[in-house]
């Protein structure tokens, strides 16, 4: 095989590569985006079948007794149903971000790689002297893999103490809210 035909089947690889990865890309998006779209639309159908369900329950109340109960009741519902919406669509999210970091840290190194490929490449065919020139781009290189991946350790720390924080503060708030209606009823029963 020609050094022409060499180049052009590299070129080809590479464009192939380049698609292929971008099509992952669009993939992930749109996978996200259909489950995002799912989750609104069957928090919408939820909520507007909650909400014929409670205008029937406050409809039939009696008494500022009943009507306190049922408010406080409707209030711990709402909360939960908001609460494991939300705790869906962040996990929904959570999920793509880290398809994408996968998708963009394979690139990274698939690049790195091909970087040192095509300089050993060059080396054989390099006039005398340039080793030291290639040795220092080599290194340039890996030093720089070894910050990305640094850097991408680092973030998905970050994203996990994120990814807890956001579960604690889910749980917390629903602790709450309960905890604040069983105080009120025990107020309004007193």
């Amino acid at each position: 095989m020609s050094q022409q035909q060499q180049a052009q089947q590299q070129f080809a690889d590479f464009a192939t590569d380049q698609v292929e990865t971008a099509l992952r890309f669009a993939r992930v998006t749109i996978d996200s985006l259909e489950r995002v779209t799912k989750l609104n639309l069957d928090a919408a159908k939820n909520a507007l079948e909650e909400n014929a369900k409670n205008a029937k329950i406050l409809a039939s109340v009696k008494d500022a007794q009943e009507a306190l109960s049922v408010r406080q009741h409707l209030a711990e519902t709402s909360v939960e149903q908001f609460s494991a919406y939300t705790k869906s669509l962040y996990d929904i999210t959570s999920q793509a971000q880290a398809e994408l970091a996968k998708l963009v840290e394979e690139r990274t190194t698939n690049f790195n790689k091909d970087v040192v490929s095509g300089l050993d490449r060059f080396v054989k065919s390099a006039p005398a002297g340039t080793d030291v020139a290639v040795a220092a781009v080599k290194s340039t290189v890996q030093a720089t893999a070894a910050a990305v991946d640094s850097l991408t350790k680092a973030a998905k720390q970050v994203a996990d103490f994120a990814d807890a924080s956001v579960k604690a503060a889910t749980t917390a708030t629903t602790d709450a809210v309960k905890a604040a209606a069983k105080k009120g009823a025990n107020a309004a029963a007193a």
